[in-house]
């Protein structure tokens, strides 16, 4: 029988013990991790100190490309977890340059399957009993493998089945070992999380441990079973009164840790609009609904699909068309229910201002609602990105489709790219629930247009943001008051403030600070110390190199005075 530390091979005897496979994957991580550090640090920190910032800049692109598909070769390799870290970090736009995010976009979940001998080992373990009696019939050949496990049609015995209503189920199995595989690579994750929290150039605008945290919170939920079958019925649940979404029943006789029965649900890939055509229900409408399906989750429910990709969602023929159209009425199926969302009220809230700012184009409004979700971190200098979206509003704030299809192009490409440099120079980090909220939209909006080209995302979402803010006039109107105080307590104060001002003008006291101005200044002025004692420390260098065949003893002297200019640079480096 395979042991929860067996390898992934599937028990092969002549494999290395799985206490060695560890060890071995967590050096391999650890390397690549310290080779890219390493390169990191010599082009991003030191050729920019020695004058060569212009070399570093124009090999950029080039040289994040080459890492991020490395990193890609790695986690297919390896497989496990780094697939997931792989697909994680492509949807970091937030906190990663796209040359990386682009690059590891394309990164897919599948991976060869498991041998059944391991599979059904395992699987008899958890469930306690031999699987010709667990299930009336399981297919050896799996529907759909991936770096965590794999699943497998099955029917039930009778008795079950005859109590349940249905026999045809799919199975949901982990990959032996795959909780050490996913230690391990936590892990990892996790020291070098440590590694950049040490760097200044990275710990002021990301939070490295607790990115590594969200994700090993998700990863971990992923590969317990008991968690999914708790989201499935929740979900279902949600939708109980709501005939057109439809969820898998859980099959708790045959479920535990490592193995997972739902019924068969599977229909229509959503995905497929002739064979959603040629079943007599309209792709326009699927869309339509999915949307809708999309929006009682994050507005109402609370509670949402996080990989709703078209593999995870079916549409489900009626039995026969019963409306006066002619038209099929249809389902939604949703499986898989590892990876769910929450809305919590903190995050409802948040949205809510940030419709209202983004209603009245209020840049200073828009940021503090990102504050108050946690997208922006508390060291932000905000005044930037508050006049990018300023100037935002002002350019194309209100414009309808037709009014932004007659903008150039270049223009739209100018400010897109303007605007991404300013985000990413901020501590901008995404909470996990955010993310996860953004991905889920942008899946859903690539599903629907795939079904319908026409179809406009804002005309769906434009009743539930209604509602939401129609929901939140209570409130508004209990913090008038409180508004009303202090607009009344700052116009008060308002005459002796500008007494005070036009006093400290008439003494000539009167100061303006710009922040980024002098920070730029003291940083420049630094530069160039240090540039001018890396010429003088290179100069002496080879002076003394070229001097030791002709004259050794001023040869040596001339390369031991360069030592001093080199501690200089080495000494404000780390003084920055």
């Amino acid at each position: 029988m395979s042991q929860p530390g067996s390898p992934p091979t599937g028990g092969n005897p002549s494999a290395p013990p799985p206490g060695r496979l560890h060890r071995a994957r967590y050096r391999r991580i650890m390397r690549f991790a310290a080779i890219a550090f390493a390169q990191t640090w010599w082009f991003e920190l030191v050729l920019p100190r020695i004058g060569l910032r212009g070399l570093s800049a124009r090999s950029r692109t080039a040289r994040l490309t080459r890492l991020a598909r490395r990193f890609h070769d790695l986690a297919v390799e390896l497989g496990g977890l780094m697939i997931k870290a792989g697909q994680f970090m492509s949807s970091r736009l937030d906190v990663l340059p796209p040359e990386i995010t682009d690059e590891l976009e394309g990164l897919q979940d599948e991976v060869a399957a498991e041998p059944f001998d391991a599979i059904k080992k395992q699987t008899e373990a958890d469930l306690g009993m031999p699987l010709e009696l667990a299930y009336a019939e399981f297919d050896p050949v799996p529907i759909a493998a991936a770096s965590l496990g794999q699943a497998h049609r099955a029917r039930l015995s009778p008795a079950i089945a005859g109590d349940l209503g249905f026999d045809g189920v799919v199975v949901k199995v982990q990959r032996p070992g795959i909780e050490q595989v996913v230690g391990v690579d936590l892990a990892a994750l996790r020291r070098i999380g440590r590694w950049l929290s040490r760097v200044r150039l990275v710990s002021r605008r990301v939070d490295a441990p607790a990115l590594v945290e969200e994700f090993a919170a998700t990863s971990l939920e992923e590969i317990d079973y008991l968690h999914e079958a708790s989201n499935a019925e929740r979900f279902a649940a949600d939708f109980a009164a709501d005939p057109s979404v439809n969820a898998p029943v859980v099959v708790w006789e045959r479920t535990s840790l490592r193995a997972l029965t739902l019924s068969d649900v599977t229909a229509i890939k959503i995905t497929d609009a002739a064979a959603i055509a040629a079943a007599g229900i309209d792709p326009a409408a699927v869309a339509q609904a999915l949307a809708r399906a999309t929006f009682q989750q994050i507005f109402v429910t609370g509670f949402f699909h996080a990989d709703p990709h078209p593999g995870n969602i079916f549409v489900t023929p009626a039995p026969a068309p019963v409306d006066a159209t002619g038209a099929r009425p249809f389902a939604l199926s949703y499986v898989d229910f590892g990876m769910m969302g929450q809305i919590p009220d903190t995050l409802r809230s948040g949205l809510r201002d940030f419709i209202v700012a983004a209603l009245g184009r209020d840049s200073r409004g828009l940021i503090t609602s990102l504050e108050s979700v946690g997208v922006l971190l508390t060291t932000a200098d905000t005044e930037e990105l508050e006049r990018s979206m300023t100037a935002l509003f002002d350019r194309f704030g209100g414009m309808g489709i037709a009014e932004l299809q007659r903008v150039d192009p270049r223009e739209f490409e100018r400010f897109a790219r303007q605007f991404g440099e300013t985000v990413r120079a901020l501590p901008f980090q995404l909470p996990e629930n955010f993310l996860l909220l953004i991905r889920a939209v942008s899946l859903i909006s690539g599903v629907t247009s795939a079904l319908d080209r026409d179809f406009n995302m804002w005309d769906a979402v434009d009743p539930f943001a209604r509602s939401m803010l129609g929901s939140s006039g209570a409130g508004a109107l209990r913090e008038l008051p409180k508004r009303a105080r202090s607009y009344a307590t700052t116009l008060a104060a308002l005459p002796r403030r500008l007494d005070e001002l036009v006093s400290r003008l008439d003494r000539g006291q009167l100061a303006v600070r710009i922040p980024d101005v002098d920070r730029r200044l003291h940083s420049l002025e630094r530069s160039l110390g240090r540039l001018v004692s890396a010429i003088v420390f290179g100069g002496l260098l080879f002076a003394g190199v070229l001097l030791r065949p002709t004259d050794d003893v001023l040869g040596w002297v001339l390369m031991g005075a360069s030592a001093l200019p080199l501690i200089h640079v080495v000494a404000t480096w780390r003084s920055r």
